[in-house]
């Protein structure tokens, strides 16, 4: 059984105002013509101090964005750049979003709460700042799938609809809005950075380094690695060591993001702002996510390469403040690492304690040879074979002396495994949209929920340390 989060008292805690100035531009969010409550966290609101809110009190907090107590005065929109596609692209930020709130939660780590469709921003360019309803439907979906399934993500913790009409070019219009919440840790993007290097602001640029390792800390680089002192050599090896391990999840839970560009890469390692998702029906390098990635860039085989990659772009942009030896040893590591959290999450998904690490790496391999072979659901083969359980051939081979791990849950013995195929998410969304019924999203997050508690507690993500 997974472990609830833990109660805490709501600790408000606005760090950013301390690097606010040139970080973020002071906004107000839109005046909803509607504020209607249709999704609350209430897994998550008691680990910040936020479950004694009453419905209303919530919707005026996360509807009206009246300021919480002791916290941010204005909501703040982020500056950042980013490569989009590989294009370098210094005309974004936070365009149809803000930094609401930051709080602690009971183990003392900063959380951020922020939004997306709160209205325009100076970043919105020639966009309305608003958020289909069923978008935040989909981000509801995919937040709870990846937490279930062990992943680092953010958490989608409020959706109230808001009772404009849009007009999108990729789905029927008009359309339903609404306004979303998000409880992450942290909003620091890789293109954050960018962004300062472009500019040449070195001063900032350290100030920010400083305020990362500080608020979200990590371990020192390995004992011989070179520069392991210097504060953003330490910074880098930490991001490698975070998305190194948010690959790994993305590839064991059989999850295609769609748009990995360095503005939604967060400095924290934690997965964030979903948009055209898929997990796939079978284990396809090529199969994509977004219908607009025409050259296949971040599809499910390359999701990898494109961590990597943007890894590379924060080590450019941290040149001004290190030599490029100790940042190139640092990119150096996230290969293995890769390879190191995908065994570990792999191992963990199909419910057996590692063995060795020859042995291990020769299981993962014979899966995956397997699932590309048999065109097999990711999906159906961890829960078929849970605990090494039903297997035959070149598999079971590779399973002889795996223990499995102690899952009981009732889950296990049913027929089939939860999935989130695409056909699945247009018909939770249907009812929605044509008589508002709830009630299809509120049974399959209920069973993720429950396939969750059935994987026991989740492996902790790498390159993270406590704080205190």
């Amino acid at each position: 059984m997974r472990a609830e989060p833990q109660a805490a008292p709501y600790t408000p805690d606005p760090q950013i105002l301390a690097i606010a100035d040139w970080l973020g531009d002071p906004v107000a969010a839109a005046d909803f013509p509607a504020t209607k409550l249709r999704f609350r966290n209430r897994r998550w609101d008691k680990a910040v101090g936020l479950d004694g809110l009453s419905d209303a009190e919530w919707v005026r907090h996360f509807g009206r964005f009246e300021p919480l107590p002791g916290n941010l005065p204005q909501p703040l929109a982020l500056r950042y750049h980013g490569h989009q596609f590989r294009v370098f692209n210094p005309e974004i930020g936070d365009g149809r979003g803000f930094l609401f709130a930051q709080l602690r939660d009971g183990e003392g780590r900063l959380l951020d709460l922020g939004t997306k469709g709160s209205g325009q921003t100076p970043h919105s360019r020639s966009g309305d700042g608003r958020l289909t309803l069923k978008g935040a439907v989909r981000e509801i979906l995919a937040t709870e799938m990846l937490e279930a399934l062990g992943a680092y993500t953010s958490k989608t913790f409020s959706v109230i609809e808001t009772g404009e009409d849009l007009w999108r070019n990729d789905e029927p219009s008009p359309t339903r809005s609404a306004v979303m919440v998000r409880l992450s840790h942290g909003h620091i993007r890789i293109g954050t950075f960018q962004r300062l290097a472009v500019l040449e602001e070195h001063a900032a640029l350290e100030q920010l380094v400083a305020y990362c390792l500080e608020q979200y800390p990590g371990n020192l680089p390995p004992a011989d690695a070179p520069g392991r002192d210097e504060p953003a050599v330490i910074l880098l090896n930490q991001v490698v060591e975070r998305l190194a391990d948010l690959a790994a999840s993305y590839v064991t839970a059989g999850f295609v993001h769609g748009v990995l560009n360095t503005d939604n890469m967060n400095i924290s390692g934690e997965s964030f702002d979903y948009g055209p998702w898929r997990w796939l029906p079978q284990w396809e390098m090529g199969f994509t996510a977004a219908y607009f990635d025409h050259s296949g860039l971040y599809a499910f085989g390359r999701q990898v390469e494109a961590l990597s990659w943007n890894c590379a772009q924060l080590a450019v942009a941290l040149r001004p403040l290190a030599e490029s030896q100790p940042l190139v040893a640092a990119l150096e590591r996230f290969g293995p690492l890769y390879q190191q959290n995908l065994v570990r999450r792999f191992l963990w998904r199909l419910g057996v304690a590692p063995l060795s690490p020859e042995r291990d790496l020769q299981l993962v391999a014979t899966a995956e040879a397997g699932m590309r072979e048999t065109a097999a659901s990711p999906d159906l083969f961890f829960f078929t074979h849970q605990g090494g359980r039903a297997a035959q051939g070149e598999l079971a081979d590779a399973l002889q002396g795996f223990q499995p791990l102690e899952r009981n849950d009732s889950y296990w013995s049913g027929n089939h495994p939860e999935a989130l195929l695409i056909d699945e998410v247009e018909a939770i969304c249907s009812p929605i949209d044509s008589h508002d019924d709830w009630s299809t999203l509120e049974t399959k997050i209920a069973a993720i929920r429950r396939m969750g508690n059935a994987m026991g507690d989740p492996l902790p993500p790498a390159g993270q340390k406590p704080i205190g």
